[in-house]
């Protein structure tokens, strides 16, 4: 009934206009405002992700998006160098090193927030 529906997921932020500037100008995505001034945010698949403003927003529990990449390190130095910071879990269970790339408990993968708390990630293309 809905395999051919182009289905497409969303996430609330506090602030639209520091989402605009962190996912185009910081993670370098396509990124336009719709009539009721939602983001919609074009991933490197061609697959679109909305972005609306939520009152009382509180950071989702879970990774909102990932980003698969050939080489998580490099990704964090670029990441790193725009201001973004990767480092954010200290519990010893993720393991991460001191760039934030939790390394041998399956994929290399690094996680990060964007302005409104939300956690994103970088991970080894499989």
């Amino acid at each position: 009934m809905l395999a051919h529906s182009p289905a497409f997921s969303g996430f609330a932020v506090d602030d639209l206009d520091a989402a605009h500037e962190f996912y185009a100008d910081t993670l370098g995505l396509a990124v336009a405002h719709d009539e009721m001034g939602f983001l919609h945010i074009t991933l490197g698949s061609g697959a679109e992700v909305l972005a609306y403003p939520k009152d009382g927003h509180e950071p989702a529990g879970f990774t909102i998006l990932n980003f698969p990449v050939d080489d998580v390190e490099a990704a964090v130095d670029e990441l790193n160098a725009r201001g973004v910071v990767t480092k954010i879990y200290a519990d010893p269970d993720f393991g991460t090193d001191a760039k934030g790339i939790s390394r041998g408990q399956g994929p290399d993968i690094a996680w990060f927030r964007d302005p409104a708390g939300n956690v994103l990630s970088v991970l080894k293309t499989i």
